[in-house]
């Protein structure tokens, strides 16, 4: 069960971590959009997961591979924007996020 704190780290990590895929939607995103749908912290605040929806781009695991090429960049750029939020960044995991398309594909099935 997470504590309230874990709740407010993931909420302000999922919002610091949107801005920046919009930001740097170019370069690091590939073109695409990219949205943090989950944020989840340990409890010693030292490890993050965050899955990712990606939209707009032929090859989501192209995007998300980038991505995962650019964690040290996006946990340092994480580390200036947080910086007097949080004493220690956790170390960033990507994970993409299938939820929507596990929800298409099971509608699929009922409507037949």
């Amino acid at each position: 069960m997470s504590s309230i704190r874990q709740k407010k780290i993931d909420a302000v990590i999922q919002t610091e971590l949107g801005n920046y895929f919009r930001e740097e939607a170019r370069t690091v995103c590939l073109g695409a959009m990219v949205t943090v749908t989950e944020v989840r912290v340990v409890p010693d605040m030292s490890y993050l997961k965050a899955f990712i929806s990606i939209f707009g781009h032929n090859d989501p695991k192209e995007v998300h591979k980038n991505i995962k090429k650019h964690k040290d960049e996006i946990r340092f750029e994480m580390g200036k924007r947080l910086g007097k939020t949080l004493r220690r960044i956790p170390d960033l995991s990507f994970f993409i996020d299938d939820t929507i398309e596990y929800a298409m594909e099971i509608d699929q099935l009922l409507k037949k």
